[in-house]
């Protein structure tokens, strides 16, 4: 699993057809000190996070795993698996309320 940042999202209405209509997240990978990483990808989010939140993302065969929409063949390759309420490091707070 991965931290990312979620920016923004993606409207694409014409998919494979392997594909359900979840929303499509813009996600920015973040480090360890919570600073982004200028990595951007597009996360599939059956969970519904919003643009500022911190989330959980899995890649590759996890994520057609936690894609509950994936069939043979999806072409999902990156997941939100958890929206992020808090993160802590180092006795110091990354992210959080």
């Amino acid at each position: 699993m991965r931290i990312a940042r979620v920016i923004g999202h993606v409207i694409a209405t014409v998919r494979s057809r392997n594909m359900q209509m979840d929303k499509l997240c813009l996600v920015e990978f973040v480090n360890p000190k919570g600073d982004v990483t200028g990595e951007i990808h597009i996360a599939m989010d059956q969970l519904g996070a919003g643009e500022g939140e911190w989330v959980m993302v899995v890649s590759g065969s996890s994520a057609r795993t936690a894609y509950s929409g994936s069939i043979d063949g999806s072409p999902v390759d990156l997941c939100v698996v958890g929206i992020i309420d808090e993160v802590t490091a180092g006795g110091e707070r990354c992210y959080g309320k």
